[in-house]
């Protein structure tokens, strides 16, 4: 099965709407040292071509409701780098023309996409975790440069594509100073951002700590003793997630842009938690 439903399990922690989940691909080269995809996913940072995907996509999209919106990716970034070569994504998108899309991207390929996207019910989320180039490497080593991201999430708007930045994970003493990224995201356009703290598992955690051991004690701290466990991830304490998400919800909405938050449970009121409200209604042809 290539298209399923996202969350099927209905965690009480996911405030999505009711969407369908599509991974063109299987793995994904960024290799950051944060991503949960390695606790799923066998050799999930070397990223392979799924066997079959358009047959088995055009084979699924009968029994697919338009009214239900197409998330892209959410396990594998669908503009990495054999998107460049195999246009998996790009074929999907084609054969999703009458579907509500969101794509979940690093990737500045999108930009190759972005009069595609114009005329679809799309939007596109684009991860920025900070604007340091430097830490920047360290926590996303083979993904593109934040600055790129930054001109692609321009490009889409510029062409009427809404656009969300991922600011995520935030991770203390880290990537936790926002005013500088928030305020270039309002200047490129971008209308809402979606936010949750690092939630590390085992094998994200030991990556974070051999890419950062000068904040790994620090940090230990905060998840393992002072913080709680909550199902296979570890969680900041409570008062400091509220902190940390309130001060970036205050900056984005002082800049006119919507707020939502991932997984974090804060009772916070947003429009949408992954900007999927943005998305234009009508415009697909109606179900047979």
């Amino acid at each position: 099965m290539v298209v399923y439903e996202f969350d099927p399990w209905r965690s009480e922690l996911c405030t999505c709407g009711r969407k369908y989940s599509l991974n063109p691909y299987t793995g994904c080269a960024h290799a950051c040292v944060y991503c949960y995809i390695t606790s799923y996913i066998p050799r999930a940072f070397s990223p392979r071509l799924k066997k079959g995907l358009l047959k088995r996509l055009r084979a699924a999209l009968p029994r697919m409701s338009r009214s239900i919106p197409v998330s892209i990716a959410n396990s594998s970034d669908p503009y990495q780098p054999l998107e460049r070569e195999h246009r998996q994504t790009l074929a999907c998108l084609k054969l999703l023309r009458d579907f509500r899309v969101m794509l979940v991207t690093k990737g500045t390929l999108v930009q190759r996409d972005v009069h595609l996207l114009a005329e679809m019910q799309a939007a596109v989320a684009v991860t920025i975790t900070t604007l340091d180039e430097g830490t920047a490497r360290r926590l996303e080593p083979k993904a593109p440069p934040p600055e790129q991201r930054l001109r692609a999430l321009q490009v889409l708007a510029e062409h009427g594509v809404p656009t969300i930045c991922r600011i995520d994970p935030v991770i203390p003493g880290i990537n936790d100073s926002f005013s500088e990224l928030v305020r270039e995201l309002a200047c490129a356009g971008v209308r809402h951002v979606t936010s949750s703290t690092f939630k590390p598992r085992p094998d994200s955690w030991r990556r974070f700590a051999d890419a950062f051991p000068e904040h790994a004690e620090r940090l230990g701290e905060l998840y393992f003793r002072r913080g709680e466990r909550v199902q296979n991830s570890r969680y900041l304490p409570l008062e400091l997630r509220r902190r940390l998400m309130l001060e970036l919800r205050e900056e984005c909405l002082r800049r006119g842009m919507s707020f939502g938050t991932c997984r974090e449970a804060l009772g916070m009121p947003m429009p949408s938690c992954d900007g999927m409200h943005l998305i234009r209604a009508g415009g697909a042809r109606p179900e047979s």
